[in-house]
């Protein structure tokens, strides 16, 4: 392992991995310790493995949190949507998983399309700084967006002001349309949410690594036998970059 990957990603010795709680398909339970399970710091574990350095995960309740602390020398790694906004500061790999991203409408609605959703009077709720938000701030021209603290907190929204629709990733959709009857989900996506590893943009040589790290867990298995592992619905193996 060179030297300078190791110094960029290990510079205390052990890798320091970000870990965003609030992804429930990829962070899927807690150890006895308390840390958490579940795709992503499995992930983790296999790149401390290859580096041949200890691993600390480090949990942020969301993803803006993690985003926010990448030039702070809290973590090295950080395992999150790769995003245009969060890439000003992070380098990242090529997604390893994919997820996607659509709507849920109330009973009696109208809307029918994922492109109906983008007018006038349409108002629709959503956890705030998801990668999916993200991406509907750059692209929603008419609708209003309506911001949450959360996927709970927008589900919450969207059932107490009677908003027209609901954003959120299709897995937890599934889970939202049971409780309320009538309710739709609309087909297709209007993003699919790229799940990848990044590091600070300082770390040249670190993001390289990521990079070859993350195409050669996709093409040997490794990522799907991770999804089988954990039992997760919803979630794909990204293309080959």
């Amino acid at each position: 392992m060179s030297p300078e990957i190791l110094k960029q990603l290990a510079p205390t010795g052990t890798l320091r991995a970000a870990i965003n709680l609030s992804n429930f398909l990829l962070v899927t339970g807690k150890s006895p310790s308390g840390d958490p399970e579940g795709v992503a710091p499995d992930m983790a574990r296999a790149i401390a493995g290859r580096l041949g350095v200890n691993l600390k995960l480090v949990p942020f309740k969301t993803p803006g949190e993690l985003a926010d602390a990448a030039e702070s020398d809290v973590w090295d790694i950080g395992l999150i949507g790769a995003e245009p906004a969060r890439a000003e500061k992070i380098a990242f790999s090529p997604a390893y998983v994919e997820i996607e991203a659509t709507y849920l409408v109330p009973a009696g609605s109208k809307l029918r399309t994922i492109a109906e959703v983008d007018r006038p009077g349409i108002r629709i709720a959503v956890a705030a700084r998801s990668a999916y938000d993200l991406w509907l701030v750059r692209n929603i021209r008419q609708a209003e967006l309506v911001h949450a603290a959360g996927i709970d907190a927008a589900f919450d929204l969207f059932v107490d002001d009677k908003l027209e629709a609901l954003a959120s990733l299709r897995p937890r959709l599934l889970a939202d349309v049971e409780k309320l009857p009538g309710a739709r989900i609309l087909d297709g996506q209007f993003t699919a949410v790229q799940q990848a590893v990044g590091t600070p943009r300082r770390n040249a040589a670190g993001a390289a690594f990521l990079r070859d790290f993350v195409e050669e867990a996709k093409a040997s298995g490794f990522i799907a036998g991770l999804i089988a592992r954990h039992q997760v619905a919803g979630l794909s193996v990204a293309p080959a970059a």
